[in-house]
């Protein structure tokens, strides 16, 4: 009889089935004069016992503001030491931390703070080239539940004194009133289709999950983790934060964002063990000009995700920084995320080729998506997990749930393989969500966007393959007869109203799409036109 696609993770270490805080109370109890959090842009650096105080004064400082359990509380900074000490404060006092992407503009952040109705956000003054406090004072007017925003470069101090008026016995006795299945995070994410959905993930979720991510990197407190992906995205907080505290070990983040420079010098100064990032960061450190003036000799793991991993790059990355124990993991926002991840011993064809075997307590199985049937061992279907790292739903969007989730199970919408080992290869997705970078983008909300164009009669959005990225964002354009727009001017039309990354690199004006009989647009089909053309392009430069 054939072998199904079908896996269960072992069982042998029991979930935790507690709320962060308790987990984090216990690790402070044994590691608490090691290093915590060293975040050397803001000269910062703290032990766990120094750490955990601070959590106990921002968390403080929440019920002062008026948060309350259940209340969700905006989080809008690139990486900093403010974002970790809220991470964990507002799971303190069961407050729903809801992570805001630092790229947001004023459409998205408008839609994240309604959608989730958040009561309170604390904020940097801006990131990069864009104005924070002008954003949310010129939105705030639009939202229907925003009651205070706190600006960290400017009220930090003050917000953290005026919780001196709440005991440490009060916060106490709020932690002590939580469940572990009490929802404490709302992510967004595109998903597979349509508008950002804000997945609503409990103590449960994210703290087993980053529990059992750091058991398979062999984590223990003498690591210290160099961050550099994003905190907002469960790479960050989750691969990250999560997996870091519950082993004890020390979080170093090398700045607000990715800089390849930055990050060398930080795993160097900090003597990292552990450096973590999608494959277009690994290759802008391999590539960079001073990459040999630099000491990965501390080095042994770390986490690669977000995208596939070209084996050359995999090669570099064992032998030029030491990585022999680097490990690749596969999940999604909705699954707190990692449902397969290698081992730090594979061989290195099951790293380049797999995203590896079921997490611990977890079911996998790949599936016919028309029969739902689980498929025999080697062939293509779709790709689904279940148990405890299953999100309790998209956050005020029963209906959305109910068309990813089906008796427990995730259906991911992604496409896989499970070879005979139980080793899962992703070959690609059945929706036409675009990934670049690690980011999940909705082709249809940069849809709906360009609609709105005068000039524009109908728009499809694409992903096109890159070697830096994976995808790159690619807009179809059919333009209302007579009109004439640049690439130029549409890229204008979307600046500082959707993230940079969605905005598209490509644009190609055309008088139709490729479609079904039924009038179905081909996207299969437009990708392998867009392919040749930009690789015949490539070569005419290259000429």
């Amino acid at each position: 009889m054939q072998k199904l696609s079908y896996e269960v993770g072992e069982v042998s270490q029991p979930l935790f089935k507690e709320t962060i805080i308790k987990n984090l109370k216990r690790v402070v109890e044994k590691s608490g004069k090691q290093d915590a959090l060293i975040v050397n842009a803001q000269n910062y650096r703290v032990t766990y016992n120094e750490f955990f105080k601070e959590i106990q004064n921002a968390a403080k400082a929440l019920v002062a503001l008026g948060v309350e359990k259940g209340d969700r509380v905006g989080i809008w900074a690139p990486n900093r030491y403010e974002w970790v000490i809220i991470q964990y404060a507002t799971a303190y006092i069961g407050a729903i931390l809801v992570n805001i992407n630092p790229a947001y503009r004023k459409n998205e952040l408008r839609f994240a703070l309604n959608q989730s109705e958040i009561k309170h956000l604390i904020m940097s003054k801006g990131f990069r080239m864009t104005n924070y406090v002008e954003m949310i004072e010129s939105v705030s007017p639009e939202t229907k539940h925003l009651e205070s925003w706190i600006v960290i470069d400017e009220e930090w101090e003050s917000f953290i004194k005026a919780g001196e008026s709440v005991t440490l016995e009060e916060i106490d006795t709020i932690e002590a009133s939580l469940n572990y299945e009490d929802p404490i995070n709302i992510q967004y994410t595109s998903g597979t289709t349509g508008f950002p959905k804000g997945a609503t993930l409990t103590h449960m979720n994210i703290l087993n999950n980053g529990f059992f991510i750091g058991e398979r990197l062999n984590y223990s407190d003498i690591d210290r983790v160099c961050i550099p992906v994003p905190f907002y995205h469960c790479f960050g907080m989750v691969l990250g934060n999560m997996a870091i505290t519950t082993h004890g070990a020390c979080m170093v983040i090398p700045g607000e964002a990715f800089d390849p420079e930055i990050v060398m010098q930080t795993v160097q100064e900090e003597k990292c063990t552990s450096l973590y990032g999608v494959p277009m960061m690994f290759i802008a450190e391999l590539n960079h000009p001073n990459f040999n003036n630099y000491d990965f000799s501390s080095l042994r793991t770390g986490i690669m995700a977000g995208s596939s991993c070209p084996e050359e790059t995999m090669k570099e990355i064992q032998q030029k920084m030491n990585m022999t124990e680097v490990s690749i993991c596969y999940g999604m926002t909705e699954t707190s995320p990692v449902s397969t991840q290698t081992f730090i011993h594979d061989p290195l064809e099951k790293r380049v080729a797999t995203v590896g075997k079921v997490h611990p307590h977890l079911e996998i199985k790949v599936i016919d998506p028309e029969t739902k049937e689980i498929l025999p061992r080697n062939q293509q279907g779709e790709f689904c997990t279940k148990g405890y790292s299953v999100m309790k739903g998209y956050w005020n969007n029963d209906e959305a749930t109910k068309q990813v989730v089906e008796d427990g199970w995730m259906h991911t919408g992604d496409l896989a393989i499970m070879d005979d080992e139980g080793y899962v290869k992703i070959v690609g997705r059945i929706k036409d969500m675009i990934i670049r970078g690690g980011e999940n983008i909705s082709p249809f909300e940069i849809e709906e966007y360009l609609q709105t164009h005068a000039k524009i009669e109908s728009v499809q959005v694409i992903g096109v393959p890159s070697f830096k990225y994976g995808e790159e964002v690619m807009a179809w354009v059919k333009l209302k007869n007579g009109c004439t727009v640049s690439e130029e001017e549409l890229h204008d039309f979307c600046k500082g109203q959707i993230a940079t990354f969605k905005i598209p690199k490509y644009w190609k004006f055309v008088d139709s799409f490729p479609a079904t009989v039924t009038g179905k647009i081909r996207k299969i089909e437009m990708r392998e036109i867009a392919s040749k053309e930009l690789n015949l392009k490539e070569e005419r430069i290259k000429k």
